[in-house]
């Protein structure tokens, strides 16, 4: 998010989301449905075989339920190097996703490609639904439809991509399939998650070989080695942690066809599923635009964060190296001035314990509850201090604030007019609420509400 509506935001992701992804042969309409789950023209949609080459990802939401989606490349038998890669980029697609999307088209009828999937897809163990495209009338399905249930995949699901017909039952029965949240992470409740992200080759897999003692994860300067997230538990100073090594995340106009792309869905996965992330920036090469991307996911995720400068021990240093250095991340990453940054070798273990207690500081922040009265005595101070804006005549009044979540701190704030409270002074609350309560580390979240809301929810 970006702009004013960054901070109508409210709660924040707990749990690791589910990923669908749509495979099929070539030229069935999979970008088209993509398009049409995510509310947007990301996929290019071309009626030649195989536009799609390279999987494509974008969070999507269907009544509550959030999840990563995937378009692949077309899966077609054949020798050419590009078909090979589209093949095996889908069956690594297969491998990762919870719930599956084999898209036919009825146009076309039942070929034997669609078989061909269909035989990979049920190997898989997966659960996989079978949707038949391009059904573009309303009312009773052709009898073309029924063709389809040889493929021995159930009850065939028609839709019209392109006009969204059929689509919302089909999203009904995705999320129905869902895994439900909690079984396989029961054991994780009582540890501190962490997930280390950065760049490739920044030292992620190092750290968690130096916390573990062992070699544990493969340590390469060939970037990208670690491909999916690794978990690995510490216990330290007799508290449980469980660090998350994600694969190194590139951006995209330079991710490699193959297991890569994949990967950057993984380390999103694990930004989602922890409760607090290590931004690893490389000391040798600064703050980087990729940094500040995959720093902006952590924030808009509402995760408690550490900036943690590696390969420290490398750089040649004077008295004033650390604070100059400092000011550079600051300015690299200026919608993370919250976050604590700690200069570290992951080869030699530097400041490794000053790493834990910030850790263990940013997620105690990033959960902090503050009482009401306490709230509204640093509104009315500030109030008093700078007055709220103005607009024709008409004055933000702003009656009360109380805090409505926590991971991030969530605060509702009363007025008036929603309109009149603009982005800056709302801003300049959130400094001053700072400035008396900390908060350092964690993002803050701010939501608007005319009085007459209280009666409406």
């Amino acid at each position: 998010m970006t702009g004013q509506t960054e901070w109508f935001a409210e709660g924040s992701l707990t749990m690791k989301k589910p990923v669908v992804a749509i495979v099929g042969r070539p030229n069935v309409g999979k970008s088209t449905l993509f398009n049409k789950i995510v509310g947007a023209r990301v996929s290019i949609v071309d009626d030649s075989p195989g536009v799609t080459r390279d999987r494509i990802y974008m969070d999507a939401e269907w009544c509550g339920r959030e999840f990563f989606l995937i378009d692949t490349g077309g899966i077609e038998a054949g020798d050419d190097v590009i078909l090979t890669g589209m093949r095996k980029q889908a069956e690594l697609a297969i491998s990762q996703a919870d719930v599956l999307l084999l898209m036919t088209n009825v146009h076309d009828g039942l070929v034997a490609a669609d078989a061909d999937v269909a035989a990979m897809l049920q190997k898989s163990g997966k659960p996989v639904l079978l949707v038949v495209n391009k059904v573009d009338n309303i009312g009773q399905p052709p009898m073309e439809l029924y063709e389809f249930y040889n493929l021995g995949l159930g009850d065939p699901m028609p839709v019209s991509s392109i006009h969204g017909l059929g689509v919302g039952d089909l999203l009904d029965e995705v999320i129905r399939l869902f895994p439900e949240p909690g079984d396989e992470e029961a054991e994780e409740d009582d540890a501190l998650k962490v997930a280390l992200v950065g760049k490739p080759n920044v030292g992620k897999s190092s750290l968690i070989n130096t916390l573990l003692g062992e070699e544990r994860v493969i340590v390469s300067n060939i970037a990208g080695t670690t491909r999916d997230a690794i978990d690995a538990k510490v216990t330290r100073n007799d508290r449980d942690y469980i660090f998350i090594d994600t694969a190194g995340m590139r951006r995209k106009s330079r991710v490699e066809q193959g297991v890569e792309q994949y990967s950057v869905i993984r380390s999103l996965g694990a930004v989602d599923r922890a409760d607090v992330c290590v931004i690893m920036i490389d000391a040798e090469e600064g703050v980087t635009e990729q940094d500040s991307k995959i720093a902006g996911y952590a924030h808009e995720q509402g995760k408690a964060c550490v900036i943690a400068v590696n390969k420290w021990d490398l750089i040649e240093k004077d008295g004033k190296t650390m604070d100059a250095f400092r000011k550079k991340v600051i300015e690299g990453l200026a919608f993370m001035q919250y976050a604590p940054i700690v200069f570290i070798s992951a080869k030699t273990g530097q400041r490794l314990d000053r790493l834990f207690e910030l850790v263990n500081y940013v997620r105690e922040q990033n959960t902090m509850r503050i009482r009401t009265g306490a709230l509204n005595d640093v509104l009315n101070e500030a109030t008093m201090r700078v007055q709220p804006p103005s607009d024709k005549g008409k004055r933000l009044k702003i009656y009360y604030m109380t805090q409505a979540s926590t991971a991030p701190p969530t605060f509702v704030l009363f007025v008036n007019r929603r309109e009149l409270a603009h982005f800056s002074y709302v801003r300049y609350l959130e400094n001053q609420i700072r400035g008396v309560f900390g908060l350092e580390g964690t993002p803050v979240r701010f939501v608007i509400r005319e009085r007459g809301d209280e009666t409406k929810d």
